[in-house]
């Protein structure tokens, strides 16, 4: 203590001696700079002595140099670490801000819609006996395009001849020749040549029940225009519910909305459904889209579906016959190209449908798409679409890209009024166009996940993410034989054999596995609340840090701070 005293009265003289050797216009100057330098230095050491965390104090007080430079090193390692730690879990907290697990409870079927079924038959156009068939026609045009002629084939009427240049849009040719070249001929409609084309509807559905009701498939199904052609969906939301009033598909089915039993509209007769809020609470049983009440065969739909052998043209399909059964969301444009559901023929197929929902909880909303890895309906926009899903989305990307490469598009993809349609020799262009993207996706996502810092998904060209609520239908297949001809035989009635000779029939029944099922939900994993609670807990544990040390920290070095320096520049004025 002795020692202290007299070092300051040293001091206090060496100051003394040092001011009367100063200019009097540099004394308050140099009187500031000591009064900070000494507020700072009382407001450490009061601070060093009355904080929380940990370490600080052996520190500053006199102790030997070795003991502080131990308490030193201890700190700064528990810091770092400290750090080390925080920085894992803001890294956890901004990269996976939410999880997808199971809801706590069962949801019922019918909170749900029946599924659409989008169904299209292998037979594309009746064959006539003494007509040309595609392959015909097809192995000419080849031939007259290898030698440089021009494509005139005899006795063809001009309506054959749109009918032959619609079915290379849709047949399976082996190989897609690139030089394929323009047809003669001014542009048609290639909807109205495929629905010209298209055979009798009774002639596919012979029969069906829905809701205990019998033999009215005509009213269920509505005609649905896919990249194979024209098929028929059921349970689908209408074409003017589902794209922009500019668009050509709302335009062709804008004047032909009458879907109910009743001809009146379906949609404008029932509440507004949407797959995020659901159905309305004041909803009936009988809702647009449909569902049913309960699961098993007898609340699904039953059908027969039947083909024609004289009517199966082997060179444009190929030899797999029969149809094509699609399962996806009301809402949803069924692209039945990409996954289906085979029906041969003579066989009974029964589909067994599994749901699997994902839903969202409210807090999800708060964070940005990017960083929970799907949209919410009103955050991602489409060009042609009012609803927006991550099929109807890639469908849209696809057009897009096809018209910007081919300068056209598929006569099935989504489109304005203005936008040109490809013809035959554009065939090859716009079939490569999808792979085309896929590999440009491809690299893309490749090339922003090998990069520092940048979040999965970003800056993505077609920016697909999945909706934040989603619902599809998984499927159990199981199928027997089905042999009308010899149950007719055997039974003694050979009028229906006679009506409808060379019929191929198979049975189709679609229905719900289980009455209830678990829905998965998107919800908070680590909010701001949890990173918070985690830091203080790592603070606490390694320094004994907390949001009062926070306090502390401020109060010393600007309150007491300000304080220290007022009353040191009091004492050398």
């Amino acid at each position: 203590m002795l020692t202290r005293t007299k070092s300051y009265e040293i001091d206090m003289d060496v100051d003394s001696e040092t001011r009367a050797l100063e200019l009097p216009s540099s004394r308050p100057c140099r009187n500031r700079m000591r009064a900070l330098r000494k507020g700072f230095l009382q407001a450490y050491h009061t601070y060093s002595e009355h904080t929380s965390i940990h370490g600080i104090r052996y520190i500053a007080e006199h102790r030997p140099l070795k003991e502080r430079i131990f308490w030193a090193i201890a700190l700064i390692a528990s810091v770092y670490y400290c750090f080390i730690l925080i920085n894992s879990a803001y890294t956890k907290w901004n990269e996976t801000p939410v999880i997808v697990s199971f809801a706590e409870k069962s949801t019922p079927v019918w909170n749900i819609p029946f599924p659409a079924i989008t169904i299209c038959s292998e037979t594309k156009r009746i064959l006539k006996m003494d007509g040309p068939t595609f392959a015909d026609l097809y192995s000419q045009m080849k031939e007259d395009s290898k030698e440089g002629r021009v494509f005139k084939p005899d006795n063809i009427s001009d309506m054959e001849i749109e009918e032959f240049r619609t079915l290379l849009h849709v047949c399976n040719t082996q190989i897609i020749d690139p030089n394929m070249p323009l047809l003669p001929g001014e542009d048609i409609s290639y909807y109205d040549v495929l629905d010209r084309m298209l055979p009798p509807f009774e002639r596919y559905f012979f029969y069906c029940r829905w809701l205990s009701r019998f033999n009215e498939c005509d009213k269920f199904f509505k005609k649905t225009l896919t990249e194979e052609g024209i098929c028929y969906t059921f349970n689908g939301l209408h074409s003017t519910d589902i794209y922009r009033e500019d668009t050509y598909q709302f335009q062709r089915d804008a004047k032909n909305k009458v879907d109910d039993l009743d001809g009146k509209n379906t949609s404008a007769l029932y509440p507004p459904w949407s797959l995020e809020t659901g159905y309305a609470p004041n909803s009936d049983v009988e809702t647009y889209p449909a569902r049913v009440l309960s699961a098993g065969a007898r609340s699904g739909i039953f059908m027969a579906l039947q083909t024609f052998k004289k009517e199966v043209d082997y060179a444009c399909r190929g030899p797999v016959q029969g149809f094509k059964v699609l399962l996806h969301a009301p809402d949803d444009v069924p692209q039945v190209s990409k996954q289906f559901v085979r029906i041969p023929m003579a066989k009974e197929v029964l589909i067994a449908v599994k749901p699997n929902m994902i839903t969202t909880s409210e807090g999800i909303a708060e964070y940005h798409p990017l960083r929970r890895q799907c949209f919410l309906s009103h955050e991602r926009t489409l060009r042609f679409f009012k609803v927006y899903t991550q099929s109807n989305c890639q469908l849209e990307c696809l057009a897009n890209f096809t018209l910007a490469k081919c300068g056209c598009v598929k006569f099935s993809m989504p489109r304005t009024l203005d936008m040109p349609v490809c013809g035959e020799d554009k065939i090859y262009c716009y079939d490569r166009a999808e792979r085309k993207l896929l590999v440009r996706e491809f690299h893309r996502l490749r090339d922003l996940n090998a990069a520092d810092g940048v979040q999965r998904g970003e800056e993505m060209a077609c920016n697909c993410m999945p909706a934040c609520t989603s619902l599809v239908y998984n499927t159990e297949i199981s199928q027997a034989n089905f042999d009308l001809e010899e149950m007719l035989i055997a039974d003694g009635d050979t009028e229906f054999l006679r009506e409808y000779p060379g019929s191929q029939m198979s049975r189709l029944s679609i229905y719900f596995k289980e009455s209830q099922f678990i829905t998965s939900k998107r919800s908070e994993l680590y909010g701001v609340t949890d990173f918070l609670a985690n830091c203080g807990g790592i603070f606490g544990l390694f320094i004994g840090f907390s949001l009062l040390s926070l306090v502390e920290v401020l109060y010393h070095f600007t309150l007491r701070f300000c304080w220290n320096v007022k009353n040191f520049m009091k004492m050398e004025k």
